[in-house]
């Protein structure tokens, strides 16, 4: 898959504790002392315990123009469900800047979503014993995982 080159993981931990973060391949002739997205807090991520963590992809510029990590998040502080603050956030994204781009997220309760308005996104996510992931828009592959033997 070409394309941008993020790489993005959010993670909740059995005391509820989650956590973001954000890489990037960087951009072609990119401005000299350019920062980028992914450096920014609420831009290319954020994590709060009481709400959840996100990870963002996608045009930069447009992602911190509109925050994108925090408009998201503070959609679901407002009672938003994961699936519903993801598509949000991007449509604003999209009516605000014209910019595109993709999260995976996951709520401080377990919820998770990945949603994306490019044509692709790589994503994956794994939940008690099975990986779920995808590549365009509508798909879904769920394959069983066992973990370890339980001592």
């Amino acid at each position: 898959v070409r394309g941008l080159g993020t790489v993005g993981a959010v993670a909740i931990d059995s005391q509820g504790n989650v956590a973001c973060a954000t890489s990037t391949g960087g951009m072609t002739n990119k401005m000299v002392g350019r920062v980028g997205d992914t450096a920014c807090i609420g831009s290319g991520g954020y994590a709060n315990n009481h709400v959840g963590a996100i990870s963002t992809t996608g045009h930069g510029e447009s992602i911190m123009k509109v925050t994108l990590a925090s408009l998201i998040l503070h959609y679901m502080e407002q009672g938003m469900p994961t699936e519903e603050a993801a598509e949000a956030g991007l449509n604003y994204m999209k009516m605000r800047v014209d910019g595109s781009g993709g999260v995976i997220l996951v709520s401080s309760k377990g919820e998770w979503t990945a949603k994306f308005s490019t044509k692709q996104m790589s994503w994956a996510a794994v939940t008690d014993e099975q990986l779920h992931c995808g590549i365009y828009t509508g798909e879904k592959e769920v394959v069983s995982v066992p973990t370890s033997a339980k001592q």
